[in-house]
This record gives C-alpha cells, structure tokens and sequence, in this order.
C-alpha cells in the first residue's frame, strides 16, 4: 500500500502538477485511511464501498467538513488511479459523497490596515529593506506564499511592472506590480538583499537572515510580527493579504476576468466569493452615507 500511495502522489504530481502541500496531506489522508483499515483486519485494496462509509463517519466525528472532504477528495482519487492502473477492477470510492460545505466569506484587512501594516518595516536596515519589498510585493501582486517564496530575480520585470510566476498546476502567468511595490523591490535588491546574501549565493529573491531562501514558517512570523507592531487585532497571514488583494480590487471597479488572471484561479467559480465581500463592502459604504439608508 504505500508503494502504492508513492506511485499515486508522484503520478499526481507529475501529471496533475499538484502542490507539494496538497500531496502531503493527500499521502498522510490515505495513510490514515489505510491504518484504521488494517486495524480492523481490512486490506485496503480489499475494502468494500460499506466499509468506507463507515470510515467517513469515523472521520466526521473527529474532523470539520472541510477535513473530511479533502480525505474523501484523497480517497476517490486514489481508487480512481487505482482502476486506471489495473490494480483494481471497480472504484470501491465511487459512492462515497462530499459533505456540503458552507460558503466561507474571506476574512480581510481594509485598506487602512493594510497601508498601517506596509509602513511598519524599518527599512534602515537589510532586513526591514527585505520585509518592506516582500509586504508590499505580496499586496500588489496578491501571490500565493508559495509562489512568492521561490521568486528569483530574473522573475522580476520591473522596467516593465510585471513579474512572472508559476502557479498551480505548473501553469506560468504574468502578474502586474504596483509602482510602490516596484520602488520597494529596486531598493531592497539594490541596498539589503547582497547584505543578506553574504557568500551563499542564494537564488532566491527573499532571503533569511543567514543568506538562504526564506521558508513559510519565517515569513508567517514575520507578517504576524508586523500586524501586533500595527495594532490589527485580526488575525493576520500571507493568505489573508492575498484575499485583501482580490477585494480590494473588486472594491475599487476591477472586473471580475482580470483578478481571475491575476490570482492565477483555473476556475473563475473560485475568484467569484470576492464578489460577495465586495457587495458587503459597497452595502456598508451605502448604509453609512445615503440620506435615507
């Protein structure tokens, strides 16, 4: 079985382009999936549709929708491969139903929290330099953490105001950039990032204190740093500045195909929850200055 999961997330992975992220945690569902199996005497290429169910309700008890989903999500897809490889003759997974999910509305930073939370960083120093560009390039283009991470310079076209950046699924997409940002980066790669670069020669553009490419981790802390330092008492993080990207747009007249582009979405489904944060906002704004609101 798990030279079967292997086979599996490498072939998600190679065909399917999927994240190291969602691979992981498609590989540690399937695990579990086929311990609780093999502690009730189950092979799990032997499980019956019956005894999967049983396992989803096992799951329902302990996890959110959400959770439960993605582990029925794992399942199907790995039974699926299953059949297509000839391990199997019939997809056991095939009945198994997503739970319904309710539609979250995406937690955001106005725009006076977000311009307070981008003036915070020192930028007398290397790292402030670093942490001002890595803000400020993070709003502008409304990246993933993932894809603004493994940025290296030769991404970057700033004469031009764009960058380039490979998102889900493998697919490359050009993303604007703002002046401020723009300023922000020339002054960082000019004045702190070879400081931080030391004799390591990083390829990357953002780099630790130590000369290496700086994690997720790294850049979680810093961002929740700088949001106690602004006074924002919602919880702040890489993703969170990425929903502010796509609403505030949509806020200020952006057409809905456009921040599809730019977030990089396959499926303009996805981008369309921003809309319901911008009516929010446009209902707040009309309550708050009509005459007979």
């Amino acid at each position: 079985m798990h030279e079967m999961i292997d086979r599996f997330t490498s072939y998600l992975r190679i065909e399917k382009g999927l994240s190291f992220n969602t691979l992981q945690a498609y590989g540690n569902d399937l695990l579990k999936f086929q311990g609780y199996l093999e502690q009730r005497g189950i092979s799990p290429l032997d499980a019956s549709p019956e005894q999967m169910s049983a396992y989803v309700v096992h799951l329902s008890r302990k996890l959110g929708k959400r959770s439960v989903a993605r582990n029925i999500s794992a399942i199907r897809t790995f039974f699926r491969f299953l059949v297509t490889e000839g391990v199997i003759e019939a997809n056991p997974a095939r009945f198994l139903e997503t739970p319904k999910l309710p539609r979250k509305l995406p937690d955001i930073l106005s725009v006076d929290e977000t311009s307070t939370l981008l003036e915070k960083p020192d930028s007398s120093t290397p790292l402030g330099l670093r942490d001002r560009a890595l803000l400020e390039l993070l709003y502008a283009t409304g990246l993933r953490v993932s894809e603004l991470l493994n940025l290296k310079p030769f991404h970057l076209h700033l004469e031009g105001g764009f960058l380039r950046t490979m998102g889900k699924g493998s697919k490359e997409r050009a993303v604007p950039i703002g002046e401020k940002a723009i300023e922000a980066v020339k002054v960082y790669l000019a004045h702190g990032r070879a400081s931080l670069a030391g004799r390591k020669g990083s390829p990357y553009l953002f780099l630790n204190s130590r000369g290496t490419g700086l994690s997720r981790q790294g850049f979680w802390k810093i961002i929740k740093r700088y949001g106690v330092a602004a006074g924002i008492r919602k919880d702040i993080s890489p993703h969170k500045m990425r929903h502010s990207f796509a609403s505030h747009l949509l806020e200020g007249g952006a057409d809905l195909r456009s921040v599809q582009i730019m977030l990089g979405h396959a499926d303009i489904s996805t981008t369309q929850i921003y809309t319901h944060v911008a009516r929010k906002h446009l209902s707040e704004v009309h309550k708050k200055h009509h005459p007979r609101s």
